[in-house]
C-alpha cells in the first residue's frame, strides 16, 4: 500500500499534477469532492465543510470545542480512505496525517506570485481577483496547518520533494513525481499499513464523540490498543459520568470492546 500527498499554492498547478500522477499509477484520487463525498458516507459531511481548509476564528477556538470535533473528522475520514488502497491525497493536511506511516511520498507544488498570475489569468481570472484569491488562500492554508498540527506548511522538511513550477513543464513534474514513486527507494519505505490506519482512524473518531458528549476535560483520554478495543483513562468526578462516558464509545462505529481504567476521584469513591 502506497500513498502521494500533494500540498499546493493556488495557481500553481498543483491539483491538475496530481490528478495526472494518480492516473498514471491508477491510484484513488481524493481531492475535495472525492473527501467530501467520504464524509457524507460517515455522516460526517457538515463537520468536513466546517473545516474546509481554514482556521476557526478566535471566537470559535474559545467558547466552542466544536473545532476539535471538526479536525478528529476529518482525520477520521482521510484515514478510512487511506485503509481502501493506494491513492493520491491532495490538500486537508494528508501530508502530515500519513507521514507517521512512513510509506508515503508527500509532494509540494508551489509557483512564484507572477507565475500563479499567468495561470490564473488563462483560466479568466483578472489579475486584481486573481491577487486576492492567492493571498486569501495562502493565508487560510498557512493557518489552517498551523492550528490543526501547529507547524508552519511552508517548512520544506514537511516534503519529500518540492517542485517550483516557475521553470518545469506539467509533463516533467507528472514524470519527476511518478519516476519516484515507482523507485525501489520509495517502495522500500513501504508496510502493512492497513492496522494502523484503522487503528487511527477510530482513535480520532472515539475523540470526537466524547468531545461532543461534554468531555472536554485533559484528564480523560482514549487510545486504540489494538484493532476494535478501545482503551478509557484518565480521572472522573462523578460514577455516572464515567457509566456514560463508555456508554458514548459504545455507540462509534468501530468499537467492539472496551478497556474502562477510568479511576474515580478519591472523595467519589464511596458508594
Amino acid at each position: 500500500m502506497y500513498f502521494i500527498t500533494f500540498t499546493r499554492k493556488m495557481g500553481a498547478d498543483g491539483s491538475e499534477i496530481a490528478k495526472r500522477v494518480a492516473e498514471g499509477l491508477q491510484y484513488n484520487f481524493y481531492d475535495t469532492e472525492a473527501i467530501e463525498n467520504a464524509a457524507r458516507e460517515m455522516g460526517f459531511l457538515q463537520d468536513i465543510k466546517d473545516v474546509d481548509d481554514k482556521a476557526p476564528t478566535l471566537f470559535q477556538r474559545l467558547f466552542s470545542h466544536r473545532p476539535e470535533i471538526h479536525l478528529d473528522r476529518l482525520h477520521s475520514v482521510i484515514y478510512e480512505l487511506a485503509s481502501r488502497g493506494s491513492a493520491v491525497f491532495l490538500g486537508r493536511g494528508s501530508h502530515i496525517l500519513l507521514k507517521q506511516l512512513g510509506c508515503a511520498l508527500h509532494v509540494r507544488i508551489v509557483a512564484s506570485t507572477e507565475k500563479r498570475l499567468e495561470n490564473l489569468a488563462r483560466r479568466g481570472v483578472g489579475a486584481d481577483v486573481a491577487l486576492k484569491l492567492i493571498r486569501r488562500s495562502d493565508h487560510e492554508r498557512a493557518a489552517f496547518i498551523k492550528f490543526a498540527f501547529g507547524v508552519d506548511w511552508e517548512d520544506p522538511g514537511l516534503y519529500d520533494i518540492v517542485l517550483n513550477m516557475d521553470n518545469l513543464s506539467l509533463d516533467l513534474a507528472v514524470d519527476t513525481v511518478l519516476y519516484l514513486a515507482r523507485s525501489e527507494e520509495i517502495k522500500a519505505r513501504s508496510v502493512d499499513a492497513m492496522k494502523s490506519l484503522g487503528m487511527m482512524g477510530l482513535t480520532r473518531r472515539a475523540e470526537a464523540a466524547l468531545i461532543e458528549a461534554g468531555f472536554v476535560s485533559p484528564s480523560l483520554s482514549v487510545s486504540v490498543v489494538e484493532p476494535g478495543r478501545v482503551q478509557l483513562t484518565g480521572t472522573i468526578a462523578e460514577r455516572l459520568d464515567r457509566t456514560k462516558a463508555v456508554e458514548v464509545l459504545k455507540r462509534v462505529k468501530g468499537v467492539e470492546a472496551i478497556d474502562d481504567q477510568v479511576r474515580l476521584l478519591e472523595h467519589h469513591r464511596t458508594v
